[in-house]
């Protein structure tokens, strides 16, 4: 255990955040928390990528990139031909997202110079919040990069049909519109709710790169099983067939960016990554599903759900009292995590599905806004710090957000109240901490108690298990 914290990811300039200069405290330096690696809890043998200075770590990136495409045929690619490289928001947001936008300039720059043409486009998606993207453009000068060629994509903007043995779906035509087209993407746990570990990779032809008619049949209409079939038969499509060059994956886990890998076949990829994931992400998911009883910190630039920490969100600790990973707890979806509660079928009209009662409280210190999220306080005792409480009152989204949460004027004082009516020392901030957590020293200690029967646990049961489910040998 380190006595220090982990650094927490930098504030952002965004619309969707508070300005950094009214974050008055980061959770991090509140008094006795520490911080518990990953690599303390579960070893593995892969080493992250690790570098002195961030410009050491784009170059590292960058080698990585230039080898894992030269396994790829880019020279089917002619002088002249237009090359879309298309992107997803989450990406730019991994790990403070220079990792990522390296690895898109370098793949700019390999078609360049092994196809000969210059004609190169950045396509970035986004979800529900539509400047994002335009945002993470400016932040890494990948307009300047792509010669003015970038552009953010919404799930507003006119469609293009796709044509698949389902029917017409609809993908965002500006992301179609080119000769060839590049899926850069990543592999981290986000949403697990939904794809399960099932076609992880597929998930941006139903999402990012899709009209909110087919992103909504993914999100709304159909279960996790039904939903991760469409995006696979988009990729299927030979409309897109015809165009895709290879998917090319910067590679994270809990102790960080773990590196890039490129492949022509993106069935073969996500079967490898589906076996990577769960030997990175398998021990610790369940390890966060083992505590019984925490109260969480909020204290990253990113919506209430996908505020990280070691690689994990809070989304997947809103669900850990379930595992995830195992397919055979299944129920009708109609709502975010709702199929993982089969004791609430059918679902009362009005009640949504409870979270994992070990969330005994939640201080949202720091956050976006622009996700639908008043369930949330709903459900929780929720507190917002300062401006960040001012900002969801203001959330176009959550109007109603601040009449069930309680805004607390510091976070000390957000944090004091909390232990005292939820009885509990355990604390767990979700701050986008690279390589393990800060926490209170209960729950570090409580951490490492847990980690051996959670480590033989996945060994000996529940990794051959997932496996199976999935088709892979161990």
């Amino acid at each position: 255990m380190a006595t220090q914290t982990l650094k927490p990811t930098e504030p952002r300039a965004s619309y969707y955040n508070i300005d950094p200069a009214k974050l008055k405290m980061r959770a991090a330096d509140l008094p006795g928390l520490i911080s518990v690696k990953a690599s303390e809890l579960f070893p593995i043998d892969q080493q992250p990528v690790v570098a002195a200075t961030p410009e050491l770590t784009r170059e590292e990136i960058r080698k990585r990139t230039v080898a894992a495409l030269a396994g790829v045929n880019l020279e089917k690619i002619k002088p002249g031909d237009s090359v879309n490289i298309l992107t997803s928001h989450h990406g730019y947001s991994i790990y403070g997202g220079h990792a990522y936008a390296e690895m898109v300039r370098t793949i700019r720059d390999e078609v360049e110079r092994r196809s000969g043409t210059s004609n190169i486009r950045l396509r970035a998606g986004v979800g529900l919040r539509f400047r994002e993207t335009e945002e993470y453009i400016k932040k890494f000068g990948l307009d300047d990069y792509f010669q003015g060629q970038a552009q953010g994509i919404a799930p507003v903007d006119r469609g293009v049909p796709i044509e698949t043995p389902i029917g017409t779906l609809y993908g965002i035509a500006s992301a179609y519109n080119a000769h060839w087209i590049i899926h850069a993407h990543n592999n981290d746990v986000r949403e697990l709710h939904y794809h399960r570990q099932m076609g992880r990779l597929f998930k941006p032809f139903a999402m990012s790169y899709a009209t909110i008619e087919t992103r909504s049949s993914y999100h709304q209409s159909t279960g996790p099983r039904m939903a991760n079939l469409l995006p696979r038969l988009i990729w299927e499509s030979e409309f897109v067939q015809k165009k895709y060059v290879c998917g090319c994956m910067l590679q994270v886990g809990p102790e960080g960016i773990m590196g890039v890998d490129a492949n022509e076949d993106l069935v073969a990829q996500d079967k490898l990554f589906t076996k990577l994931n769960l030997h990175w992400y398998g021990k610790i998911l369940t390890l966060l599903g083992a505590i019984d009883e925490a109260i969480l910190i909020v204290d990253y630039p990113g919506p209430i759900p996908y505020t990280t920490a070691g690689g994990i969100l809070f989304g997947n600790f809103l669900n850990a009292n379930v595992d995830e990973l195992d397919l055979r707890k299944l129920t009708p979806f109609t709502r975010y995590s709702d199929m993982l509660y089969p004791d609430v079928k059918p679902l009362v009209t009005g009640v949504l599905p409870p979270p994992n009662p070990a969330i005994k409280a939640l201080i949202l210190n720091y956050c976006s806004k622009g996700y639908p999220g008043t369930f949330f306080p709903k459900q929780l005792p929720v507190m917002a710090v300062g401006a960040q409480a001012e900002l969801l009152e203001q959330d176009e989204q959550n109007a109603q957000f601040m009449d069930y949460a309680m805004k607390v004027e510091t976070l000390p004082k957000a944090l004091g109240f909390a232990r005292n009516f939820a009885k509990t020392e355990n604390v767990l901030v979700f701050d986008g901490a690279v390589g393990g957590f800060n926490v209170s020293q209960s729950m570090a200690d409580l951490m490492h108690r847990l980690a051996p029967q959670i480590s033989a646990q996945v060994d000996n049961e529940l990794m051959p298990m997932w496996l199976k489910q999935r088709g892979i040998l161990h």
